[in-house]
């Protein structure tokens, strides 16, 4: 059994703490929690189980750490503290720890990190004997290890989409969704989201990895924007009131140029409200979705749509980010220290797992 610490409870840590309980191979040892109200709370109460965990979440991050867990699933946010994210990551390494999280996109393409932080890494890794992989579903698996394994079933590959396509008013990230995104400011607003060369950071690793996997060459990586307002005030459950004539819609893509062609793209379809953009495409839910184009011959397409916390898409997504990081633990815990990427791990099915934890 791996002594396994979860770092974080929001809603990727949530999942976590689900996910290393249910892993055969798997022991939850510690939760760590920032705000001290949490403190002290079991971690199956945390994470939204009917059952306790027998685990207390601590806000003490030395002492975890110095008990030297076997693994670290990071799930505290990466977006607005990317420093101190790494930061974290880093002392984890050095005590060992095999450490799994979606918090650093520049770690996606690993490769490719910028060489201050990969050498901070790596130094971890060599004075701990840690090893490192950043993932999650979008920048993540919806984009790298699901589109390559599509485009294997083909004869002719012309292009790649990988789309997200997402009603943003099922998120439980109103900060997020309002001022990151820009749903419901006025039109003249710039979202940091699509801010220019923010997306070919955050998904830009991800149009590197498969052009890798591929064997293709990149001219570059092109960013495309557009927003559409919304034609009257709409109410919603979780975030209030957003006004007619502000952004209700965005659509960008972030593309990967091969032979002058956009070849490789990763794109996302986001709404606050279903009226906005009815042109544009819709999950077959209404609410979330996740599809995959491969053009060529045959033209391949497949959709991913995954639910959790009673049916929750967004909290479905969380936990297929999870379900892939948790799964590597044990492979990266057999293989030599290093920082590892999507390409090195490989898909496997649910050993031990099926009929597990029914209850």
């Amino acid at each position: 059994m791996i002594s396994t610490a979860v770092w974080g409870t929001g809603n990727v840590g949530r999942a976590a703490i689900r996910a290393v309980a249910a892993h055969p191979g798997l022991e939850l040892t510690d939760v760590i929690v920032h705000n001290p109200d949490k403190a002290g709370r079991d971690a199956g109460e945390l994470a939204g189980l009917d059952h306790k965990l027998g685990v207390a979440a601590t806000t003490d991050v030395a002492a975890v750490l110095a008990a030297r867990p076997g693994a670290v699933v990071y799930a505290a946010s990466g977006e607005i503290r990317p420093d101190d994210a790494l930061a974290d990551i880093v002392a984890a390494i050095d005590v060992g720890a095999v450490v799994v999280t979606p918090a650093l996109y520049a770690f996606y393409d690993a490769r490719n990190a910028p060489a201050e932080q990969r050498e901070k890494a790596l130094s971890a890794i060599e004075a701990g004997g840690g090893s490192l992989f950043v993932s999650g579903i979008d920048p993540g698996w919806g984009n790298d290890v699901l589109p390559l394994l599509m485009s294997g079933l083909g004869t002719v590959v012309d292009g790649i989409r990988c789309q997200e396509i997402f009603d943003y008013s099922s998120y439980d990230q109103p900060d997020s969704v309002r001022y990151l995104v820009g749903m419901g400011q006025p039109m003249d607003y710039d979202p940091p989201m699509v801010a220019p060369s923010v997306p070919t950071m955050v998904w830009g690793g991800q149009i590197r990895l498969m052009a890798r996997a591929l064997g293709v060459e990149l001219d570059e990586i092109r960013e495309t924007v557009v927003r559409r307002e919304l034609e009257t005030t709409i109410s919603t459950a979780a975030m209030g009131e957003f006004a007619a004539g502000t952004q209700g819609a965005m659509r960008f893509e972030v593309q990967g140029i091969v032979a002058g062609e956009p070849a490789i793209v990763i794109e996302h379809i986001t709404r606050i409200h279903p009226s906005c953009a009815p042109d544009w495409p819709v999950p077959p839910n209404g609410t979330g979705a996740h599809r995959v184009i491969v053009e060529g011959r045959p033209r391949i397409e497949v959709t991913v749509e995954a639910t959790d916390e009673d049916g929750n898409y967004a909290a479905g997504g969380n936990a297929t980010a999870v379900g892939r990081l948790v799964a590597a633990i044990d492979w990266l815990t057999a293989a030599e220290p290093g920082i590892y990427d999507a390409l090195d791990i490989p898909l496997r099915p649910a050993a031990g797992r099926l009929g597990r934890n029914r209850t």
